[in-house]
């Protein structure tokens, strides 16, 4: 038997004009003992059309989503759009409030989560809320990532290779109108939870994003993800207007697993190539120094294959089994 869930909306899901309210979860706490977790979301709708559903903090340290759905939310008129846009611009509102990657109240990580338990965790529920209540209305969805704290990209829009050929031709299409100065075939070393897989699961047209990263965003990503959603909401026909593409869009695939270069090592992280620089197999792109003693030489890391640099590692300080570095191919035009 399956739960209802928990969560109800405050706002109406199906009703013509612009609504601005939460998604209230209850959660019972020392601090509120009949409290909430009070989720925001604007529901925008114009007759009838197509239905985007765009989420942004997936991980709570990843702000160019937030950021250009917030914009969005509180300047888009309903008369504007034909059909329905459904915003929830920090969907794992616990951990965009704790500014972190994963919830502080029971450190779920939400893109890890799906297809979530109505009668589970916090991050389970809003797993589960999502997945059932809010992507079958969906015909479009789009979630905005970067790279958080720990990692640094240049900024794309992605899909994945899926078995049906026709929706994968349509996410491709998606993805293209999106218009990022990057696209990316998208390989994931683990797609069990994610909401990806889900919604790829249910049919729909997805796209997602990386970018940038660093726990922080910059005014020229910003305008790629303002950009990039006005695109893609024109793509979808629920806005009016013609697409806005850059001046170039590189593509870029993810073939296999040699893409990953993880760090075998612990101490101070040497970058040797910057983010969209061109590498041949074998040079170098980073090296590690052990910070517990001096005069001990580097360990060096070379790229595994040609390509691009596509993302790398963040921080100063690097860890054994952190990701180092991700190399890309570029598809000939």
């Amino acid at each position: 038997m399956t739960h209802a869930s928990p969560i109800t909306p405050t706002i109406p899901l199906d009703t013509d004009g612009v609504f601005h309210g939460f998604l209230k979860l209850p959660y019972s706490r020392d601090d509120s003992a009949w409290g909430a977790v009070m989720i925001p979301i604007t529901v925008i709708k114009n007759g009838t059309g197509p239905t985007a559903l765009l989420t942004g903090g997936n991980h709570g340290d990843e702000y160019e989503g937030p950021v250009s759905l917030f914009k969005l939310a509180a300047s888009l008129a309903a008369t504007e759009i034909s059909g329905r846009i459904i915003i929830l611009p920090a969907m794992n509102y616990p951990a965009f409030k704790n500014a972190s990657r994963t919830s502080p109240i029971d450190k779920g990580n939400l893109n890890r989560t799906f297809p979530g338990r109505p009668n589970g965790t916090v991050t389970e529920k809003i797993a589960d809320y999502v997945l059932r209540y809010l992507v079958p209305e969906a015909d479009l969805v789009l979630d905005m990532h970067s790279g958080g704290k720990t990692l640094d990209f240049v900024p794309f829009a992605a899909v994945h290779v899926l078995p049906d050929k026709k929706q994968e031709a349509a996410c491709v299409a998606a993805m293209q109108a999106f218009g990022a100065p990057y696209s990316m075939m998208m390989l994931e070393l683990d797609s069990v939870g994610m909401f990806d897989t889900v919604v790829e699961e249910a049919g729909k047209t997805f796209v997602t994003t990386e970018l940038g990263g660093g726990g922080s965003t910059s005014a020229e990503r910003v305008a790629i993800a303002d950009r990039g959603v006005r695109n893609l909401l024109i793509h979808a026909g629920i806005v009016s207007g013609e697409i806005e593409q850059p001046e170039q869009t590189v593509m870029l695939d993810m073939p296999d697993g040699t893409c990953f270069v993880a760090s075998e090592n612990t101490g101070l992280f040497e970058p040797c190539v910057d983010l969209g620089e061109t590498v041949k197999a074998g040079d170098i792109i980073a090296r590690i120094y052990d910070t517990e003693r001096t005069g001990v030489p580097a360990t060096v890391y070379t790229a595994p294959r040609g390509g691009i640099l596509a993302c790398r590692h963040f921080p100063g300080l690097i860890k054994t089994g952190d990701c180092l570095a991700v190399i890309a191919d570029v598809v000939p035009a």
